[in-house]
């Protein structure tokens, strides 16, 4: 599935240090502002256990794809690159949002001083006063059609200046309280402050386990957003990427007080942040994890793999994982009675053990 978790703010917060983290890329922190492209591979431990028992030839972890975007500066919108700033946040499914916690006296912050939620204030910003634009466009083609007497427009209109308003105070789609039957007048605007967000915040070493001050500061102002706010010391996670040896990886994390890569959670936050969940298939070849959507039926997963798979699916050999872990095989999943047999209206769960019969 070609989804894209977009990562912004402002220059000088360690964005493309955090897309380095995520995607095992190299961009320098200094590299020209273009956008830069990559692949999150979803940590997941049930991959590795599998691989054991099936004893296959490899693993094949399932990917997000993750977009750097430059970074802005306030105002930035509207200067040159502007648009393309705000474009390539159109394209992409989620944002993870980058703020500065960290103090160093030689890494100076475009605005003077270190203040996160100013930050995301700005950004905001930027991102509110482009999807005003969109939305009054959209009232100006429901005008149009109101005036021949059209109530569902007129009442659309009423929807959108309601909208309007909320944002018009600084807030943002995402915190606007809509009747799902309203819902259909916003959804073809394709709002960027109605993108599902993840607030990370990038800290020295010293906070990477508890966080700081300017870590509350943010929780604080996000509150009422209803998303997760995640703690990562990107420059010190960058290092540990950088070793080679497994055992001086460890070594460096338990320093830090961590017990895994807070990268790790922040890659799943992400993947939960999309709605995402995984299914397997498993056998000699390989042991492969495959993203799909929460609520895809057993067809639609099947398309996740191939078209032809979901065009002639007939039905869907289910294992589940905790099953498959416990009994060690196929063989012994049928033998107790935990092989199951699905048709078209079954909705796959995560962790279920996929194989798809078909007919094209």
């Amino acid at each position: 599935m070609a989804l894209k978790c977009g990562i912004v703010g402002m220059s000088g917060t360690g964005k493309t240090t955090v897309f380095n983290c995520l995607s095992k890329s190299k961009v320098g922190a200094g590299a020209p502002k273009t956008t830069n492209l990559g692949q999150i591979e979803v940590p997941d431990p049930r991959l590795q256990v599998l691989f054991e028992l099936a004893k296959s030839a490899k693993i094949v972890p399932t990917t997000v794809e993750i977009v750097d975007i430059p970074g802005l500066v306030k105002g930035g919108g509207q200067m040159k690159g502007g648009a393309q700033f705000l474009a390539d946040i159109r394209q992409t499914d989620a944002i993870l949002h980058v703020l500065r916690c960290f103090d160093d006296d030689m890494v100076p912050h475009i605005e003077g001083s270190v203040n996160p939620v100013r930050d995301k204030e700005i950004i905001d910003l930027e991102l509110i006063s482009r999807d005003l634009e969109t939305l009054e466009k959209k009232i100006h083609r429901l005008e149009k059609v109101a005036k021949s007497g059209d109530k569902d427009a007129k009442h659309g209109i009423d929807v959108i200046n309601s909208l309007v308003e909320h944002m018009e105070n600084g807030e943002s789609a995402r915190t606007f309280s809509i009747e799902e039957n309203d819902q259909k007048y916003i959804d073809d605007c394709f709002l960027l402050t109605d993108k599902p967000v993840l607030y990370v915040c990038n800290v020295d070493e010293a906070s990477a386990v508890n966080g700081n001050d300017y870590v509350e500061q943010v929780k604080k102002s996000v509150a009422n957003e209803k998303t997760d706010v995640l703690v990562i010391a990107a420059q010190a996670e960058a290092e540990i990427a950088e070793l080679e040896d497994e055992d001086d990886r460890k070594e460096f994390l338990k320093d830090l007080g961590l017990e895994e890569p807070g990268v790790y959670k922040l890659i799943r936050a992400a993947y939960n942040l999309l709605n995402l969940k995984t299914f397997f298939t498993v056998g000699p070849k390989e042991t492969h994890a495959w993203t799909f959507r929460e609520g895809m039926t057993a067809p639609q997963t099947a398309g996740v793999i191939h078209s032809d798979l979901e065009r002639g699916f007939i039905r869907a050999e289910v294992m589940k994982y905790e099953d498959f872990k416990a009994l060690g095989s196929e063989h012994a999943c049928k033998t107790a009675g935990k092989f199951f047999i699905e048709g078209k209206n079954y909705k796959v769960q995560d962790g279920d053990i996929l194989n798809i019969r078909f007919n094209v």
